[in-house]
């Protein structure tokens, strides 16, 4: 039985935003391609017409979810500049929802022993970020650098606040970091 081209299409983004989330939410390792499908309500036959491996879903869905974050970005410094972007990305509710949250946070181990050709594409999509957030800082000599220090902190303290979730040294994290984060970006915005 053939199927529209519109099903195809929406069996497939069905297929990489569970995987998206399921891989933020649990690691990749641990996200089998049969729970995935049945999250996505299909079977595992129809994987393939979609995919041809695991591989191939790992490095298009971390390239979509990142694309997500982009947009985000781009709302945040738009709402708030570089300290709104801090404040949402440092918030208890993107700790607690890893899931739906920051691909670098949550899976960053597992994708240095991605394929290169996914190390390969999520280094294209954080440099889109750095570039993004360096933007908002006119003021800087190396916006870029600023970026990278910027991501590393947020980063950084978003993963150690979620290994300690559900502890008052979590809030602390966060709040830790949103302080360290903005005394990086303070010098560097406009006037």
């Amino acid at each position: 039985m053939r199927y529209e081209k519109g099903r195809k299409d929406a069996s497939r983004s069905r297929i990489m935003e569970v995987a998206a989330d399921r891989f933020r939410g649990d690691g990749i390792a641990a996200s089998g391609l049969a729970t995935i499908m049945s999250d996505a309500g299909l079977t595992n036959g129809a994987f393939y017409p979609h995919f041809q491996s695991k591989a191939e879903l790992v490095r298009e869905s971390i390239a979509a979810a990142m694309e997500l974050q982009a947009q985000q970005l781009a709302e945040a410094l738009a709402s708030g500049g570089p300290e709104m972007a801090i404040e949402t990305y440092l918030s208890a509710e993107h700790r607690d929802n890893p899931g739906k949250g920051c691909a670098s946070a949550a899976l960053l181990p597992e994708l240095a022993r991605q394929p290169p050709e996914t190390r390969d594409a999520y280094t294209d999509h954080l440099l889109a970020l750095v570039r993004q957030l360096g933007e908002a800082l006119p003021r800087a000599k190396d916006p870029e650098g600023v970026a990278l220090a910027v991501f590393a902190t947020v980063i950084g303290a978003l993963q150690m606040a979620r290994a300690v979730k559900g502890t008052e040294l979590s809030d602390r994290i966060l709040a830790a970091g949103k302080d360290a984060a903005r005394t990086l970006v303070q010098p560097h915005m406009g006037m």
